[in-house]
């Protein structure tokens, strides 16, 4: 095996002798320096060279790869040549040329480094074993009923919700192990979830006669929830506004009706046109209250908040359509076709209640618009431009609308009793026709913008940002998102950088330091250290989970506007 090696350069022949002897290290020379791994074993070799040097080599083992096991003896000296000689072959190669024939002897230590290295762990479905799963989950995913989780092993978790403290979870091992012990095997348990599938499916296609089985099942033993809600709903706030104009604008279009019958005036009917749109459209808002109030559901999640903009913006479409558009017909019509004009009086007495009637409605909707803009602390212009009430702002706007064209209806008709020209009605109701034009198009625009979801002011976002940033567990704020979701409520975003020094003395204030350095003495394997490091690893990100809580409660105390909060970790 060694012939031909006092041919071989000497770095070459410390090579092949580190390759076949892992505990003897020969003199190196010529300045050779190398660095490698044997055996998972990282060792390096110094470059000076002592001329006429016999080495006295020590290797010192600090530890080993996990799944390699060393002797008891973890350290192996070799004194001299001759007494590794006793132990196996001395290499003659190694003596003929090498630089111990000089007689000289020196001492010289080379530490072995060997970083211990954890065995690889294998994520797979074993591994997932360990999940949690809830009650509902386990019920509905593995068919089974409470009293068979009632024997399970129970753990307590942290609640996302704001309303509980904590709730019950199991290992999803423990209930697949139950679910085989009741269906009895893997094929049983999958017949019958595909069986409750069939069913669900079926009383989803059947879900409109359930439906209506339901209401006769509540008209015949009573509905047991409770209905104050909705009274409340259009006893007080934007419901009493809108009630109050229905109820108004109904008499102005019976009254405004008559009046045209009896005198034929263009002015009159866009007036009577006028009323009968606002009252449609105040009806629908109506509607989109009562369904703005409904709680959340699977289906929606965030509520119902928006349909107050949606039944606003089908207002403003409304107006346009049937009020802007019927009066500036039957302007145009008269432009073309005037007609005389019969006796006006009838026509300004209603004209007159009409405008004492929408006035009154005006300003019962000045003052709940004065009222909301105090409470938010904003001006009456912004709380109306911002659309924080959109319900309260198409009565306002209609009922100003209303005014006026009350107002250029009877300006019109005067002009037309003094000159006897029917051109100036017939241009009263060209701009009527334009005022509801104008509404609508302010109507449509603010309820799009309020419906595409748009930011809250700026201002909002730099104090909802500083209060984050001014706790002690965040380090920065990243990529800030505050949306308006409807009726001003808030849903603020942010991606939050922790302080993983904070998060961990928040964990150890919590805990008994004294048996956490006992536990840190008791180490002394790699599978200890691990064992170790993913008890308190859990308990951190526990705790991470918890300063998130409190942030986002903290956030929604001092906030009120905004209801809902995601914070990510970075």
């Amino acid at each position: 095996m060694f012939q031909g090696l006092a041919q071989r350069p000497w770095h070459a022949l410390c090579r092949f002798y580190l390759q076949h002897h892992a505990t003897r290290v020969c003199q190196p020379c010529c300045g050779w320096k190398d660095s490698r791994t044997t055996r998972s074993l990282w060792y390096s070799l110094p470059a000076s060279y002592i001329p006429g040097t016999a080495t006295t080599t020590q290797i010192h083992f600090y530890s080993s790869t996990s799944g390699e096991k060393d002797g008891p003896d973890k350290t192996s000296t070799t004194a001299s040549p001759d007494k590794a000689s006793a132990s196996q072959p001395k290499p003659e190669a190694t003596t003929a040329h090498g630089p111990s024939a000089t007689g000289q002897s020196a001492s010289e230590s080379i530490h072995v480094k060997v970083r211990a290295v954890l065995k690889k762990r294998d994520y797979g479905s074993k591994y997932t074993k360990n999940n949690f799963i809830t009650v509902v989950r386990a019920m509905n995913e593995f068919c089974l009923k409470p009293s068979d989780l009632e024997q399970l092993r129970k753990i307590r978790r942290r609640s996302p919700h704001d309303d509980t403290e904590a709730f019950t979870v199991f290992l999803r091992s423990d209930v697949e192990a139950k679910a085989l012990e009741v269906w009895g095997s893997h094929e049983a348990l999958g017949r019958e979830c595909k069986l409750r599938k069939e069913v669900e499916q079926e009383y989803k296609e059947n879900l409109f006669q359930n439906q209506k089985l339901l209401k006769e099942y509540k008209d015949f033993l009573g509905n047991t929830k409770p209905r104050s809600g909705k009274r409340l709903t259009f006893s007080q706030g934007p419901g009493k506004v809108v009630m109050v104009a229905i109820c108004i604008n109904g008499l102005n279009f019976f009254f405004k009706l008559l009046a045209w019958v009896y005198t034929g005036s263009a002015s009159m009917f866009s007036e009577a046109i006028h009323s009968l749109a606002d009252t449609c459209n105040q009806a629908l808002l109506a509607v989109g209250i009562s369904q703005s109030v409904k709680n959340p559901d699977p289906g929606h999640p965030y509520g119902f908040s928006n349909m107050r903009y949606i039944a606003s913006l089908i207002s403003g479409v409304g107006i346009f359509m049937m009020g802007a558009g019927l009066s500036w017909y039957h302007g145009i019509i008269g432009l073309m076709n005037p007609q005389p004009i019969e006796s006006l009086l009838w026509a300004y007495c209603i004209l007159a209640g009409s405008l004492v009637s929408e006035g009154a409605t005006l300003l019962v909707a000045i003052n709940e618009i004065k009222k909301n803009a105090g409470i938010r602390g904003v001006s009456f212009y912004e709380y109306v431009m911002q659309s924080h009430d959109p319900s309260t702002n198409v009565v306002l706007l209609e009922d100003t609308a209303a005014v006026l064209g009350v107002i250029i209806a009877a300006s019109c008709m005067g002009l037309t009793s003094l000159t006897g020209n029917p051109y100036y009605d017939s241009l009263g109701s060209l701009g009527v026709g334009t005022l509801l034009g104008a509404v609508s198009t302010f109507l449509i625009y603010t309820n799009t913008e309020a419906l595409l979801g748009r930011s809250i002011q700026p201002e909002q976002v730099q104090k909802l940002t500083e209060f984050l940033e001014n706790d002690p567990a965040v380090r920065a704020i990243h990529d800030v998102k505050a949306t308006d979701i409807g009726l001003s409520k808030v849903r603020f975003k942010a991606e939050v950088d922790f302080d993983g020094r904070v998060v961990t003395r928040s964990y150890l204030e919590k805990q008994d330091i004294e048996q956490i350095l006992n536990e840190i003495q008791q180490v002394k394997t790699p599978e200890e250290l691990e064992n170790f490091m993913l008890k308190h690893g859990e308990n951190i990100i526990d705790t991470l989970g918890a300063e998130v809580d409190r942030l986002e409660k903290e956030l929604k105390q001092r906030n009120p506007d905004v209801r809902h909060v995601d914070l990510e970790i970075l």
